[in-house]
């Protein structure tokens, strides 16, 4: 997988979510995925981030999401590992901004969310992503 792909990959993941199309998004995510750098939680997991879009989707809260600057990190056969920034806007006019470290993993053909952490200002600096 390419920076290419990646950049295809990740224009599927957020049109989903801008869809509010649950079943869709949720088939980019591996179903042992693991988040990491969320405030106020040690680790998040497959069923936590379904629990989520369940309860935002059908209420339209977020508009958009996009993501840019993509520096690859690692890419094998069977994983990818890369830097992004990601921009979410919301209905209420809101708009958030971070620095994501994902791992992408192929399984049964399809290449899913295994790992996000989400980085902190001076990481993301540190990679230019801030």
């Amino acid at each position: 997988m390419n920076a290419q792909d990646i950049e295809k990959w990740l224009d599927s993941f957020a049109s989903t979510a801008a869809q509010h199309d649950l079943q869709a998004h949720m088939a980019h995510i591996s179903q042992d995925i693991q988040v990491f750098g969320v405030p106020g939680f040690e680790v998040l997991d497959y069923q936590d981030w379904y629990r989520q879009c369940e309860h935002e989707f059908p209420q339209g809260l977020i508009t958009a999401v996009e993501y840019s600057g993509v520096k690859l990190r690692n890419a094998a056969e069977q994983h990818v590992l890369f830097l992004v920034l990601e921009q979410v806007s919301t209905a209420d006019g809101g708009h958030t901004r971070q620095a994501l470290e994902m791992l992408l993993e192929r399984q049964a053909g399809n290449w899913l969310l295994k790992q996000l952490r989400i980085l902190d200002q001076d990481e993301a600096a540190h990679h230019g992503l801030s």
